[in-house]
């Protein structure tokens, strides 16, 4: 009977770790294959109709927003553009949907609805506290990035 309480004790351990989100294997079925193209691509995948901010050779800025909310997208034309652009951005705190020559960046549930349609990973940003976040955070968006 020892054996067995044993065995019982070790499914119900298992068992608790995959409800409490430590076993990885259900969370990852349900992300899909990373996405990848244009940005219009992208948001189309995304359902979401791009509001274009920024069209450069380098990068391609939208606005998005879906009953999630608003997220901006972005594309790049090179990977190394893309890690320098996070690197930086990452300074301002935020949750990012990361995926091979673009980016999502948004409020937490926001992003993680995105990775749902696009794949991806999610990073975060530094976190910062209530007044040097926000005035960094408010001179970041407004510089057009």
């Amino acid at each position: 009977m020892r054996l067995s309480r044993t065995v019982t004790t070790a499914l119900l351990g298992a068992t608790l770790l995959a409800l409490a989100g430590c076993g990885s294997e259900d969370g990852a079925e349900s992300v899909p294959p990373t996405a990848s193209g244009s940005l219009e691509h992208l948001a189309a995948e995304a359902d979401c109709r791009p509001d274009v901010q920024t069209d450069a050779d380098e990068i391609r800025q939208a606005i998005c927003e879906t009953d999630d909310g608003k997220y901006i997208l972005a594309t790049f034309a090179t990977d190394r553009g893309q890690r320098e652009w996070i690197n930086e951005a990452k300074d301002y705190g935020g949750h990012y949907l990361v995926g091979r020559k673009w980016v999502a960046v948004g409020e937490t549930e926001v992003v993680t609805a995105l990775r749902g349609s696009l794949g991806g990973t999610i990073e975060e940003g530094k976190s910062h506290g209530a007044s040097s976040g926000e005035s960094h955070g408010a001179g970041h968006s407004g510089g057009g990035h």
